[in-house]
């Protein structure tokens, strides 16, 4: 007797399939399909908060009825003697890891949502019974030697982690354009990495060693990627207190740079001795000492970092020690730092103003945050879903009409083809003002730049060929400074960009 028949057995491929992948991707969607064949439902292609709510997917609930049903088949055939080799085997294994993870989901999503201020003290214990004994019944069967060794309580812990990340990307990473779903499934790649397999062996314990540098222009959502990846990393489960070994919402240790003198940042990091300063009246612990190992410290605009501290921040990435302000006492940093910039750093490596050495430890792992201009020209309709998105979370049950006012006012007044420079924040800024004041003005400080003016110009479509080249040519200059540079980015011949910026500021004057 085989383990699976032949249609069980696609089945079972696909739904092993949707364990490991990451849920943000197309192919997860593919996936469902494969597995569910004339009974999948169109649903989208993209997971984002303005899909259907998770729970009423009506794929999912299929998926969820047809493992349920086959999963005590599979297990009585492998009791019953059914033949089966170490391939059918691990796609046991898999099935009852999809088993195991839906019948918690929900009441980890409780557990997520509870514990969100970090104040809140939640009991697991009686749903980690249920599930170590649903782990027992199907991954411990007599005489059957599975290829894989799960742990309960490792494997309840992977599963909350999955809960929180999806429960936060989800939430916080908003629109339905491709550039946001890339963003989403970027994030649950630094979480995760792109082998979940191997996560789940031994991944989970080391990320902490590498750093995340998150990159993109002001007002983008560096932050709230910043926490994503933070506020999702692997807490381990101890099953005789039925809790975990740390609230995951104290984990997140934001420090924004470019608010504080050198002198702070350095307290603020390393902490101090008494006397190192004037000011500095006791000892004092910095982040790097009070976060846990499990805990992250999120450095905002690392571009602006001053090159002797970049020094000093780089021996903590290298041999993970530091020293306190005046003090000569090494000291271990066992957490992961988080770091994000709005800054060219390539640029800044080119002038000097950022060590080389100390940027290639921050870039084992990068995310660019995609600016608003760019997700609207992808997809205009997400200006209305984001005007509501916002709206909802300032004005509750006003929302509905108070929605359509905000959209009608932008569209009458700055214009579908606005640049948005400030981006989701001057989004934000903007509801808000239509809401208190009925009008918005943005800040002639901040006019648009040569580059947001000519992605306006694109999406409008109101530029010949030869205006384009002519532009972005002079665009590029101003960044560089360099004819040289110019051309090699752009691969134009060197006279040809002179030529071309110059009949620019011809037209410009």
């Amino acid at each position: 007797m085989a383990l699976f028949t032949p249609a069980e057995r696609r089945f079972v491929e696909a739904a092993s399939c949707l364990v490991y992948c990451n849920p943000f991707l197309p192919r997860r969607i593919e996936a469902e399909r494969e597995a569910l064949g004339a009974d999948f439902v169109e649903t989208g292609p993209v997971w984002n908060v303005f899909s259907d709510p998770e729970t009423n997917r009506p794929n999912l609930m299929a998926l969820r009825d047809r493992v349920e049903a086959l999963a005590p088949v599979a297990r009585e055939r492998l009791a019953g003697g059914a033949s089966a080799g170490e391939k059918e085997l691990v796609l046991y294994e898999d099935l009852i890891l999809y088993l195991l993870y839906y019948r918690t989901q929900e009441a980890l999503r409780h557990g997520v949502v509870a514990g969100a201020d970090g104040k809140r003290k939640q009991n697991f214990a009686g749903v980690y019974r249920a599930h170590a004994d649903a782990a027992e019944q199907f991954l411990q069967i007599p005489e059957v030697r599975l290829p894989t060794a799960y742990d309960a309580t490792h494997l309840f812990a992977c599963f909350f982690q999955m809960r929180r990340a999806f429960l936060l990307i989800f939430d916080q990473i908003v629109g339905r354009s491709i550039p946001m779903a890339r963003l989403r499934a970027s994030v649950w790649q630094s979480i995760f990495t792109h082998d979940m397999r191997r996560y789940q062996r031994v991944m989970h314990s080391r990320m902490g060693d590498f750093t995340t540098l998150i990159v993109g222009e002001s007002g983008t959502g560096k932050e709230l990627v910043a926490a994503a990846v933070a506020l999702s990393r692997y807490v381990p489960f101890d099953a005789r207190r039925g809790a975990f070994a740390e609230d995951y919402a104290n984990l997140f240790h934001p420090l924004n740079l470019s608010a504080l003198s050198p002198t702070l940042i350095e307290s603020e990091l390393f902490g101090h001795r008494r006397g190192a300063f004037t000011g500095a009246l006791e000892d004092r612990a910095g982040w790097l000492e009070t976060c846990r190992p499990l805990g992250s410290v999120f450095l905002d605009e690392i571009g602006e970092l001053d090159p002797q501290i970049q020094v000093k921040l780089l021996r903590v990435l290298q041999a993970r020690t530091f020293q306190r302000l005046g003090d000569t006492q090494g000291r271990h940093f066992a957490g992961k730092i988080i770091a994000a910039t709005h800054r060219d750093l390539a640029a800044e490596m080119r002038g000097g103003g950022f060590r080389q050495d100390f940027y290639y430890r921050l870039c084992s792992d990068i995310v660019t945050t995609p600016p608003l201009r760019e997700q609207l020209a992808e997809r205009p309709e997400d200006l209305h879903n984001m005007v509501a998105f916002l709206v909802r979370r300032i004005a509750g049950e006003e929302a509905s009409g108070l929605s359509d006012e905000v959209e009608e006012w932008i569209e009458g007044n700055l214009g579908r083809a606005y640049g948005w420079p400030g981006n989701f924040r001057e989004l934000e800024q903007c509801v808000r003002n239509v809401i208190i004041r009925g009008e918005y003005r943005p800040s002639a400080a901040a006019p648009r730049s040569e580059a947001e003016a000519l992605a306006g110009a694109l999406g409008e479509g109101r530029l010949t060929a030869e205006e384009v080249v002519r532009r972005y040519c002079a665009a590029v200059y101003r960044q560089t400074g360099s004819y040289e540079e110019t051309a090699r980015r752009l691969g134009l011949d060197r006279r040809t960009v002179k030529a071309k910026v110059t009949a620019n500021e011809s037209e410009e004057a």
